[in-house]
């Protein structure tokens, strides 16, 4: 039976995974995720290579990497992931720029131990204190291990063009429109963002909505000012792309928040 479980604490979300017949369809966050896999072998496609974690196998993503994922087998999967907004994790990096993480996968016990140490405290709900103080020693981890590298800004069109969908998430999304104002046509404009992104601009345009639509969760916990906000035609539409992302249905993860 497929179960995923979400808690918040300290400006971070932990999620508690178990999989069998689930398929996320490719999406991205805007946070780092980190994640241990604990039993079975998560299969996903990550810059167009094929990923698989085997147990105690350390996941890295980096903001915005556009990925699928499933457990590779029938036996399932069980995994745990935190997600981390890219300015905290600098803050307590002490970083100034964007961090990009070199390696997709690790093994390290040290480095396993403190994502799970984080990911615990969180799903356990610690006091907000001890979820803080398990975050340092994660970023600390990080540090030590080198795991971690300063990343190249976006393209200058490829920036240009995400401001232009995340400023139109309110409407329909015109293709036309978009790759005139970046001098594309309408084809180049779609082959150009996918090579760059990983995904085409109507999966990023709807993902931006899914995402905005959890942010008016998280803080205001109207399900339904994100459904009108968000542009979707009702709750059963936004439900049905949220489950692909985050497994669960945004009035699941609604009740998780209370």
């Amino acid at each position: 039976m497929d179960k995923f479980i979400y808690k918040k604490a300290a400006g971070i979300t932990a999620l508690s995974a178990s999989m069998t017949d689930f398929k996320y369809k490719k999406h991205y966050h805007k946070e780092y995720a980190i994640g241990v896999t604990l039993r079975g072998v998560q299969h996903y496609t990550l810059d167009g290579s094929l990923q698989l974690s085997y147990p105690h196998g350390v996941m890295l993503f980096n903001p915005e990497q556009a990925h699928d994922g499933m457990a590779h087998n029938r036996t399932g999967l069980e995994y745990v992931m935190v997600y981390i907004d890219p300015e905290l994790l600098l803050e307590v990096a002490q970083k100034k720029d964007i961090v990009c993480f070199s390696t997709p996968i690790v093994y390290d016990f040290e480095l396993e131990k403190r994502v799970l140490n984080l990911a615990n405290a969180i799903l356990g709900e610690k006091d907000e204190a001890f979820c803080s103080e398990q975050l340092l020693a994660l970023s600390d981890g990080l540090i030590q291990t080198d795991l971690s590298l300063d990343g190249k800004k976006d393209n200058a069109l490829i920036r240009k063009a995400k401001d232009i969908l995340h400023a139109n998430l309110n409407h329909v999304l015109k293709l036309e429109e978009i790759s005139m104002e970046l001098g594309l046509s309408k084809f180049q404009f779609i082959r150009f963002f996918k090579t760059h992104t990983g995904i085409t601009p109507y999966q990023y345009h709807l993902n931006c909505k899914i995402e905005r639509a959890k942010h008016l969760i998280d803080n205001s916990r109207d399900i339904y000012a994100a459904v009108a906000e968000c542009d979707f035609v009702d709750l059963t539409h936004l439900n049905k792309h949220f489950k692909r992302v985050y497994g669960i249905t945004a009035f699941e993860y609604m009740s998780y928040l209370n």
